[in-house]
């Protein structure tokens, strides 16, 4: 039987959502180890004067728990 930790995590992009998510995730997997899934939860965008200058995901993302290690 396996255990998994979920964590929370936010991905941002000049240019879409998806290099968003992506980049959140790539990050995380840069730090833990044996990333399992990932869901995007939430989309959104930030303005500046009244153009879009920035789009985030925010993304749960699970890897396999080791007690020994974490």
């Amino acid at each position: 039987m396996s255990t998994y930790r979920v964590i929370h995590l936010v991905g941002s992009s000049s240019t879409s959502w998806e290099d968003a998510a992506k980049s959140a995730v790539e990050q995380a997997a840069a730090h833990l180890e044996d990333l399992r899934v990932a869901e995007v939860e939430m989309l959104d965008i930030r303005l500046q004067d009244n153009k879009v200058i920035e789009y985030r995901a925010r993304v749960h993302a699970s890897f396999k728990y080791n007690p020994e290690i974490h």
